[in-house]
């Protein structure tokens, strides 16, 4: 965007086409970031499964390769910091293959991320919007928070990618406040008792929903709960680095922010907002 400043700023969720729904090859999500002025970036692209699962993620035996894609990207541009992670896919019952993930390499932080809410339905997937007219959207989404919190509370994972999902297609979460807070408040708990972080996900600009993941409500309870930040843009495609990042920093101030976090290593450092 024309005019604003994202040199105190990095972004940590790109995807490669590893994953067989992005486009554009680390080192050209680099040369983006570079034009803009971005202090860091990290990929963090769809982690394999032991066996075939979906067609939507890397396949392990293509791990080499994606580690030789950032190295690319780092060898290409010298000066930008360039994090390694994964988006992991929380599912009940996989929480030894995903401690075996986090052996595989010396990642700088791993995304968990909730698709799945029962083993057959990815709550994002489009091919699948027809089944949020099977079952109240109250029971959906109290699903989603239930597995949710499994996820945080497994502390597997650095930050908790794109945090209310079911709302892509427009299904916001139902009730009156009190009634969404109760809802909401076993996951805040999770995130603050873990010190898990979380992420502003700025795809959500670019889907039905038109609006950032998750939202001002969700955000200034985490910011009273004392729990980390980032702002990322679930980049899909170099021309995604960044994208919507005016809106996301607008929306973190509005909750109260005044500073997100990074990672090295799995260390997180503060800096200003």
């Amino acid at each position: 965007m024309k005019g604003f400043d994202y040199a105190s700023l990095a972004d940590y969720h790109l995807h490669t086409p590893l994953c067989r729904h992005a486009e554009g090859w680390p080192v050209e999500y680099a040369r983006a970031a570079r034009e803009l002025g971005l202090a860091e970036i990290g990929f963090a692209d769809h982690s394999p499964m032991p066996q075939f699962f979906d067609d939507w993620r890397m396949l392990l035996e293509e791990l080499p390769r994606y580690f030789e894609a950032v190295e690319e990207a780092r060898a290409a541009f010298p000066g930008l910091p360039i994090r390694l992670g994964l988006e992991v896919d929380y599912l009940e019952g996989q929480e030894e293959w995903i401690a075996k993930l986090a052996g595989m390499a010396e990642w700088d932080f791993l995304i968990g991320s909730v698709h799945y809410v029962t083993p057959d339905w990815a709550i994002d997937n489009p091919a699948h919007i027809s089944r949020y007219n099977d079952r109240p959207l109250e029971e959906i989404w109290a699903l989603y928070w239930k597995t949710l919190e499994k996820a945080i509370r497994s502390r597997a994972f650095d930050f908790i990618g794109h945090a209310d999902l079911p709302k892509k297609f427009g299904h916001r979460l139902p009730g009156n406040e009190g009634e969404r807070r109760r809802m909401l408040d076993p996951v805040i708990r999770a995130l603050a008792e873990t010190g898990t972080a979380i992420e502003i996900n700025t795809a959500g600009l670019r889907k039905p929903i038109g609006e950032c993941y998750p939202t001002l409500e969700f955000l200034t309870l985490a910011r009273e709960a004392g729990i980390d930040l980032l702002l990322n843009s679930d980049a899909h495609a170099p021309a995604e680095v960044g994208a919507g990042f005016a809106e996301g920093v607008q929306l973190a101030r509005e909750a109260g922010y005044t500073q997100l976090v990074r990672f090295e290593k799995r260390k997180k450092r503060h800096v200003a907002l």
